[in-house]
């Protein structure tokens, strides 16, 4: 008498999920060292958990500011920079870009919801910008991989990009280009989010069981969220910098000039590495000779490519107004490089 016995189809799509989770890369990546070169085993293991661990106090803090963020509603403050004259709606925009607490499913609302009510196209689309360059946890993690200098100047970057891309946007409306930018399609929220457009931020939110119900989640949802990719991102720049030749990088994007940070820019687009994962390797990348100006070139049109981003662009315009901005961002992109790379 023969027993058959069924897997549980749960326990397949479970070890599906966990193949596409950034442990499952780690996993792989070590496995593959500890086969092939058992003797350098420790030293890239070594290297991935000791900078981990030194980035750790820039993790808890940023964790705590966006969870902070998030439980006291401070969606609600930006719409607020969408306010007033033009001019006045682009500078609000590409500042707040940097500091909006959305996940990625929140800004096709967000953004579907302002060009719906009139918002102008520029002041959209300097928020766009700068919203996937820089936002507080990024900051701190920039700031933990490459110094605070690059952190800074990615910062203030992220900040002109927008400019440039709301201002050249209303220059090219003036001229009677992008009449009308807007899909026909409509498009609502994923749910998983509150109205940005409806309520106030309450700063004091530890007041509010609700509100601190919401710190907690998003503490635990956003720690998980960090340690993970970084832990990712340090074992491959522990094994980039163990086994990538230092001369194939600075001969392909070391040096002065424009040549190496436009090549840099052209590689970031379409290579892209979200903002967590890209510090630590462009760090592991300038070890081995990567130019200043073309790490910054590389980050900056990486983020500008990143699927949400490029997503919530797409979902909502036509193609016109999605080829500049790509082309915004990608000679954005070169020019802050060169600017970063004669101040540094």
């Amino acid at each position: 008498m023969s027993l058959a016995t069924e897997t549980d189809p749960r326990i397949g799509r479970d070890i599906k999920a966990w193949i596409a989770t950034p442990w499952a890369v780690i996993a792989l990546v070590l496995g593959l060292v500890a086969l092939m070169d058992p003797g350098r085993f420790a030293d890239v293991l070594v290297f991935a958990v000791s900078a981990l661990l030194g980035t750790l106090p820039y993790i808890l803090f940023a964790v705590a500011l966006i969870a902070g963020l998030k439980a006291a509603g401070a969606e609600a403050a930006i719409a607020a920079a969408f306010k007033g004259r033009e001019t006045r709606m682009i500078f609000m925009a590409a500042l707040f870009g940097g500091l909006a607490p959305f996940c990625s499913c929140e800004v096709i609302p967000f953004i579907a919801g302002l060009l719906a009510l009139g918002a102008p196209l520029s002041a959209v689309m300097a928020f766009w910008l700068s919203s996937p360059l820089i936002d507080p946890p990024t900051l701190l993690i920039t700031a933990a991989a490459l110094g605070w200098p690059f952190a800074i100047g990615k910062a203030v970057a992220a900040v002109a990009l927008g400019l440039f891309g709301g201002f050249a946007v209303k220059s090219a409306m003036g001229a009677g280009l992008f009449g009308n930018p807007l899909k026909t399609s409509t498009h609502k929220g994923c749910g998983c989010g509150p109205d940005p457009f409806s309520g106030k931020p309450v700063w004091r939110f530890w007041q509010e069981e609700s509100r601190r119900s919401v710190f907690r989640q998003e503490a635990i949802a956003n720690g998980v969220f960090l340690i993970k990719w970084l832990a990712l991102a340090y074992v491959l720049e522990a094994v980039l910098v163990t086994y990538v030749p230092a001369s194939a990088i600075a001969g392909l994007v070391g040096g002065e000039g424009l040549a190496p940070i436009a090549i840099a820019a052209i590689v970031g687009m379409p290579a892209y590495l979200n903002s967590y994962v890209a510090p630590p390797l462009l760090a592991g990348l300038i070890e081995q000779g990567m130019s200043n100006g073309a790490a910054m070139a590389f980050m900056i049109s990486g983020a500008v490519s990143s699927i949400p981003a490029m997503a919530a662009v797409w979902s909502l315009v036509r193609k016109q107004v999605f080829a500049a901005y790509i082309g915004l961002g990608v000679s954005g992109a070169i020019v802050s490089g060169l600017v970063f790379q004669m101040l540094t």
